[in-house]
């Protein structure tokens, strides 16, 4: 599991992005680099990382359901989501 200063430092990034991304549209459209530079770095979404979000996980992330490939696994065996089998041949 991630340590939660990982998880809450990623999710304050994203309301800093949510936050700012009106502002930077507007100064990338005018070109304004200079005002662009003085926003918090942290507004970027290129900073913002994908986590499972139960575990805080980093890698291995599937978009789709949200969760790590470890977490999906152990619901998919479970049978908490469903449509989704372990596939064998």
């Amino acid at each position: 599991m991630a340590s939660i200063s990982k998880i809450v430092q990623n999710e304050k990034r994203r309301v800093l992005i949510s936050k700012y991304s009106r502002k930077r549209e507007d100064l990338k459209r005018k070109g304004d680099f200079a005002s662009l530079d003085k926003l918090p770095k942290n507004s970027s979404p290129v900073r913002y990382r994908n986590r499972c979000g139960i575990t805080g996980r980093p890698r291995g992330f599937i978009r789709r359901f949200g969760v790590c490939r470890n977490v999906f696994r152990e619901l998919v065996s479970s049978g908490y989501i469903p449509g989704v089998e372990k596939s064998s041949w």
